[in-house]
Order: C-alpha cells, then sequence, then structure tokens
C-alpha cells in the first residue's frame, strides 16, 4: 500500500458532510444484536466441536478492576481500592478457565493472547504469576515471541518488578494509557499520570525485552487545544512507540455515567476538534509513522503495516491484529469471544457471573450464531477495515454470489462518496481513496444489513 501523507488523507469539507455515527466494527454483526438465545449450553457444545480444529487459539482475559475512575471511560470495569477483591475474582477465573479447556481441550495452540480491562495490573505480580501458571497448565502455548502476549497497563501502578514479572511470565507486548499530558486535561478526566512515570515503565519494558509498546491518546477532551496536544504529541514521538492510538473521545454521558462529570462546556469546538485532528495526523506521519485505520498508527517496521501490507490484517474486539484465524475465547466478566462462527458474551454483573460460575464454570449470557450473509458481510467489512479494498472476484469465489448483483443496493448507496472523491468503484473491484479513509466507518456501514434493516438500535460514536 503506498505512503499516503496527512494531506491526502484530510479533507475538512468532506469530513463536515459525512461525519456521522455509526459502528466501530471490532465485531460484525456488531454487540447490540447479541441476545439472550445463545447461553453457555449452546457455548459448551460449540467448544466441544471446534477441539479438534487445526487453527490456533486467541484468549482474551478480562480484569474489571480499577482503583480510580476516568471520566471519560467507557469499559467494562469496578471502581474499588479494595485490592483484596482480586482473590476471589481469581478464584472463579481460575474456575472458569478448566470449565472451558475440559471442553476445548489442550491439542490447539495459543498464539495470542491479551489482558485486558478494568486494570490488569490491579493484579499484583503473585497473582499474575499463579494467573498466567493457570493458564499455561490448561493449554498449550507458544513458547517463543512469535506469538502475541500483550497485556494493557496503567503506568501509575506498575513498578520495575511488575514489568520484570510480566516478560518473565511470558508477555511480550504492552499498552499503555495516556490520553493527554497536559495537567489541565488530566484533572479533567481525573486521570493524574506524569509522563516521566510513563516514560519510566516504557523503559522498563525496552530494558525487559518487551517487543512491541503501544500508547493511547485521545482527542476531543476538556481544555485541549492544538497547541497543548502537541506538546503532548511531541513527547510521545520522543517516546518512539511502535504503535500509537488516537481515539476519538466520544461523549455520551447518557451511556457512560462517569463522562457525567466531564465538563462538556470546557470541551473543544467541534471545528478544533477537527483542527487537533488533522494537526495529531500530519505530525504523526511525517514522525514516520503509518496510518493503519480506524485511530491506529505504526512504525513502518511493525507487524500490523507488514500484515496490511500484504493484505492479511485483521479486526477483532481489541483493535487490529495480525492473527487473522484464531477463535478467540473470552474469560472473565463481561469478556466476548468468537469461536466456531458464534459470539459469546459473560455475564456483566459480579454476583451473576460468580453465581453463573459456582453453577456450572460457565457465564454466557448472550451471543449470536453467524449466517451465511452474516458471515459474507463480515468478511466484506474486514476487508473494507484493514485493507481500504474489495477484490469482487475473491469473494464470489469464497462465496458464490455475483458481487454486483448480491450488493446491487449497497453499491447504489456509495455514489455520493464515489461522486465525492472518497472511493473508486469499478468492474472488479471498490477501492477506498486516501481522502475517505478516515471515513472507512460510513463505507463499512453501507454492507451492514443489521442497520439497513434497522434491527440494530444503539447509540454509536461519530465517525470523527
Amino acid at each position: 500500500m503506498a505512503k499516503v501523507t496527512g494531506t491526502d488523507l484530510f479533507n475538512l469539507e468532506l469530513i463536515k458532510k459525512h461525519d456521522k455515527a455509526g459502528p466501530r466494527y471490532t465485531s460484525y454483526p456488531t454487540a447490540p444484536m447479541f441476545h439472550d438465545g445463545v447461553g453457555s449450553s449452546v457455548y459448551a457444545s460449540t467448544l466441544k466441536k471446534v477441539a479438534t480444529d487445526d487453527a490456533p487459539l486467541s484468549l482474551y482475559i478480562h480484569i474489571p478492576f480499577c482503583n480510580t475512575v476516568c471520566y471519560y471511560c467507557g469499559c467494562n470495569k469496578i471502581v474499588t481500592k479494595q485490592y483484596d477483591r482480586a482473590q476471589p475474582y481469581l478464584d472463579l477465573l481460575f474456575k472458569e478457565i478448566d470449565t472451558v479447556a475440559d471442553l476445548v481441550g489442550k491439542t490447539r495452540p495459543v498464539t495470542q493472547l491479551h489482558f485486558g480491562g478494568g486494570t490488569p495490573t490491579f493484579l499484583n505480580d503473585k497473582q499474575i504469576r499463579a494467573l498466567m501458571g493457570k493458564l499455561k497448565a490448561c493449554f498449550q502455548f507458544v513458547d517463543d515471541d512469535s506469538a502475541e502476549y500483550s497485556i494493557e497497563m496503567d503506568p501509575r501502578e506498575c513498578t520495575p518488578e511488575t514489568v520484570k514479572t510480566l516478560r518473565e511470565v511470558g508477555f511480550n507486548r504492552m499498552s499503555m494509557g495516556v490520553q493527554d499530558f497536559d495537567p489541565v486535561v488530566q484533572k479533567a478526566v481525573n486521570r493524574i499520570q506524569s509522563k516521566e512515570v510513563t516514560l519510566n515503565v516504557l523503559n522498563d519494558a525496552r530494558r525487559e525485552g518487551f517487543k512491541s509498546m503501544n500508547i493511547d491518546l485521545m482527542y476531543g477532551l476538556p481544555h485541549q487545544t492544538v497547541e497543548t496536544f502537541d506538546t503532548t504529541l511531541n513527547q510521545i514521538i520522543t517516546f518512539s512507540p511502535d504503535r500509537i492510538a488516537l481515539f476519538n473521545y466520544a461523549h455520551l454521558p447518557e451511556m457512560f455515567m462517569p463522562q457525567r462529570r466531564i465538563d462538556a462546556s470546557a470541551m473543544p469546538s467541534p471545528q478544533e476538534k477537527l483542527n487537533i485532528l488533522e494537526h495529531s495526523i500530519n505530525k504523526l506521519i511525517d514522525a514516520g509513522y503509518v496510518f493503519i485505520g480506524m485511530d491506529h498508527f505504526a512504525k513502518p517496521d511493525d507487524e500490523l503495516t507488514i500484515a496490511q501490507a500484504q493484505g492479511k490484517l485483521y479486526r477483532n474486539f481489541q483493535g487490529y491484529s495480525t492473527h487473522a484465524d484464531c477463535d478467540l475465547i473470552g474469560l472473565g466478566l463481561t469478556s466476548i469471544g468468537y469461536v466456531g462462527g458464534s459470539f459469546f458474551q459473560n455475564q456483566k454483573e459480579m454476583d451473576v457471573y460468580q453465581a453463573s460460575i459456582e453453577h456450572d464454570g460457565l457465564a454466557v449470557f448472550r451471543g449470536y450464531t453467524l449466517s451465511k450473509e452474516d458471515h459474507l458481510r463480515r468478511a466484506v467489512i474486514m476487508r473494507l477495515m484493514c485493507d481500504f479494498k474489495i477484490e469482487f472476484t475473491a469473494f464470489e469465489q469464497e462465496f458464490g454470489i455475483n458481487f454486483k448483483q448480491h450488493f446491487l443496493d449497497s453499491l447504489a448507496d456509495l455514489q455520493e462518496m464515489q461522486a465525492d472523491g472518497l472511493l473508486e468503484l469499478s468492474d472488479t473491484e471498490l477501492r477506498v481513496l486516501p481522502v475517505g479513509r478516515l471515513m472507512i466507518r460510513n463505507v463499512a456501514m453501507v454492507f451492514d444489513e443489521h442497520l439497513r434493516h434497522k434491527t440494530e438500535q444503539k447509540q454509536f460514536s461519530k465517525v470523527l
């Protein structure tokens, strides 16, 4: 894929015209389509069915605890300073791990692992070692750095000894939330985190041999301006992480209670927010980062960049990934997995999760089994989000369709975006042009059958 500049990507007039709310497509169909007709019994039978498959496994472990609340956060979390709550949760998690492992067996290799939250480093070093020991006893981990074992870090809760522990138990990637280093912004969103603390953890991770580091930034927070955010960008670029995620703050206080503590009058105007985005894109690309898509930038030699160039990039609930052929097993409170063509989500409330695990070792309360049409549209949206193009012949051969006839209405809906220069349509392919890449969600939505038929009801964040 040819290198693009910030000027290629950012067109203010077209962004204002096409910016609207829509899904982020970490799954298709998206989570609002999940229903309670898919529960633990379906999950158990599905795990048994895929036990002898050849493809590797991906594991997601949810640690729900945070010791403080960041006001912008929309994640599933439990805010507490009672660290002794972690052990009873781990006891439940261990039982769930045992149950799942008994059903799926130990023949399929684990090539991807992600600890998310919440704050995974809410666990102490002993608990981290115990959890990883349990996982390795129950599943067949690939014991080299070709696998992707990652953890989300809060540098405010991470000592050098913790970094050493994480590397010793097998983690080789980390992701750290920063959002913004400006102290006024940090106070407004209740995340006080100095650049010194962040840099110390980053340096500790490099010293211990972590192979990849990601830093999360966020634009649209209260009191941000182009000038203040430029200071944060300079500091991050100096840190030189392998990947940078630049997220759009979506202010949805009616959905996420902590956001009600944010002073909406202090948030940047829509125009200033777009100015921050434009400046950030130019700054990161000029610093040598490649725009992968959706909020994500990576260095040219990063595995994400290479996978995208090879047409092997994939997207799941953790964002972009290089592991396209994995069944994803979710473990822990609220976690979501994708196994055997179905999505499965665990209970969201701790007491219900506990009761479910104690009853039969599983806690799935809803999910979704994809139809043939869902698989087709999931593949189309996946390739759009990852490649910015669709070659019709590939889908015709795999799914036995005539692409232009099958998606006649969808392709017709793209005419205005084509006229505006966001994309090109030919007899053989759809290609999203650089100026359309920031609005890739708009293109993907055209192929979303559930949105088209209004069967999906949810308030989504705006594209930019």
